[in-house]
């Protein structure tokens, strides 16, 4: 998690990462942010990033998370946007 990253999003770096789900890692989180975040807010731009999304789903399948379902609502609440699961392709 970064600064660079948090300002995008528009939030404080430490309001990301007090929101991490006890379970994730945090490279995980920002990843899974990022995701949430192209997709509810550059879906118009999907084209110039829908590689990068791919290799970043199939890293965090690599990753053991817990419970991704409540990871991906509390991330929508986080970011404010009502991205679906299945939709990440996660």
């Amino acid at each position: 998690m970064e600064s660079a990253l948090a300002e995008v999003f528009g939030k404080k770096e430490k309001e990301l990462i007090k929101k991490i789900p006890a379970q994730m890692k945090p490279d995980v989180w920002a990843t899974l942010l990022a995701l949430i975040w192209l997709h509810g807010f550059k879906i118009d731009a999907q084209v110039e990033w829908q590689f990068l999304a791919m290799k970043a789903v199939a890293w965090i399948r690599t990753q053991k998370v817990v419970d991704q379902s409540e990871c991906v609502r509390v991330g929508n609440a986080l970011l404010g946007c009502q991205v679906k699961e299945d939709a990440l392709g996660i």
